[in-house]
């Protein structure tokens, strides 16, 4: 495949939830910069106008779409909205995440519920009516799920961002198996230690950050810094277009910290 001015995605139609801020913006930005027309979902339609504006003002075909992944039916709908607002819709990426802080002890039904509604059953039906259409079209398509590293374990005040977080991964590789065959590919990123609006608001909201938290957060990591979106967008981007290949399935660390090794 020769890809047009080199662009990765060149004539493609993205649907970011969670585009309206943070990493999710950053995805939709990059999509854009690589040749695609993206839709952007999230809760604030001043939020979402503005990111869809500033995608049109680049240069880019955006349109926002106001979605709460939360609710099963805004979730599948989304999709519906995109090929109606674009066209058509060939690749997905599910970055809406809810972060707020909870351990095994003093999680509330409530609490967890939230959980596993922005963070699994949201990207569970976005992803269902996704793979509908694209094997409705028989072309094949490509997902990208925004997980965590937490998965894999997590902090304990993380107890239920870790089950959802773990169950994306499940999911991502559950449905990678189930659609190989339509040429489907799924696959997920496990983040680490980001920096993002949402970050800055968590910092500060539940563990007291001042406003040098960057500055002190990046003295302790590794290389020096915090994961940055704009790095991350550039991988999803890959990851959705035919440069990446065949890769289905698997679940990437994007994170500075080695699972499983210890000093």
């Amino acid at each position: 495949m020769v890809l047009q001015d080199g662009r990765l995605l060149e004539d493609k139609v993205v649907l970011v939830s969670g585009g309206t801020k943070g990493l999710g913006a950053a995805i939709a930005r990059a999509a854009v910069r690589e040749g695609a027309a993206v839709v952007v979902t999230g809760r604030s339609a001043d939020a979402g106008e503005r990111v869809a504006a500033q995608l049109r003002a680049a240069g880019g075909q955006a349109a926002y779409v106001r979605c709460d992944v939360a609710d099963p039916e805004q979730a599948g709908a989304a999709v519906a909205r995109t090929v109606a607002e674009l066209g058509d819709l060939h690749c997905l990426v599910n970055a809406a995440g809810l972060t707020s802080r909870g351990s095994l002890l003093d999680t509330t039904p409530q609490l967890f519920d939230e959980h596993m509604a922005v963070n699994l059953r949201g990207p569970f039906f976005t992803m269902q009516a996704a793979v509908r259409h694209l094997r409705s079209q028989g072309i094949g398509g490509s997902i990208v799920n925004i997980s965590s590293v937490a998965e894999l374990g997590g902090q304990p005040y993380l107890a239920p961002y870790v089950a959802s977080k773990a169950g994306l991964a499940a999911l991502t590789r559950n449905a990678a198996h189930a659609h190989r065959w339509d040429r489907i590919r799924i696959n997920a990123l496990d983040i680490g230690w980001t920096d993002t609006e949402g970050e800055d608001d968590t910092q500060r909201r539940f563990h007291g950050a001042g406003d040098d938290w960057r500055e002190q957060a990046a003295r302790t990591l590794p290389m020096g810094k915090l994961g940055q979106p704009d790095e991350i967008a550039d991988f999803v981007v890959f990851l959705l277009s035919p440069r990446s290949g065949v890769v289905t399935g698997s679940v990437i660390d994007w994170d500075q910290a080695v699972p499983g090794a210890h000093d």
